[in-house]
């Protein structure tokens, strides 16, 4: 494999990186999260468990729309991927309380992203205001080791090593 420019020591993600890069037919990053989490009732079952734990009956309440048989399904895909924990607040009958891991609520970021563009291209959807003033809110990206934002012309060149 050729060396990647700029990069002395090969870490996983620079060589799964590299291999997307160089062979169309491997999974890029966002090919994995989507595989993940990329359906319609996965990223609202994740969004509501955003506040804190939920039980079930809860989460079918705040999830619109969702029948019980798939959100008992995408319950079960979350916990196997290691995004939520179930834990039982009932012996008999068994009952479950539903609450992100560590993983799960490092979607927070996204799902805000995703949340802003769907509100900016929809009537009567609200922008993420900031508390304190009521301004709309504006994602960056920022770069902690230069401790600085990233500008709009540099974005396009930003890639995943």
């Amino acid at each position: 494999m050729q060396d990647l420019p700029h990069q002395s020591v090969r870490t996983p993600c620079a060589i799964a990186y590299h291999r997307s890069v160089t062979d169309p037919a491997s999974p890029s990053a966002l090919d994995e999260a989507l595989a993940r989490i990329g359906d319609r009732w996965t990223l609202l079952v994740v969004a509501a468990l955003l506040g804190g734990s939920r039980r079930f009956n809860e989460l079918q309440r705040d999830v619109t729309g969702l029948a019980p048989n798939i959100l008992s399904d995408r319950l079960k895909r979350l916990e196997r991927d290691g995004l939520i924990v179930a834990r039982p607040y009932s012996e008999r009958p068994v009952r479950l309380a539903y609450e992100l891991t560590a993983d799960g609520r490092g979607l927070a970021g996204a799902l805000r992203l995703l949340s802003d563009w769907g509100a900016r291209r929809s009537e009567g959807a609200e922008s993420l205001r900031h508390p304190a003033c009521g301004t709309p809110l504006e994602a960056r990206w920022y770069c902690p080791t230069c401790a600085r934002v990233v500008a709009e012309d540099e974005a396009a060149e930003v890639r995943h090593i």
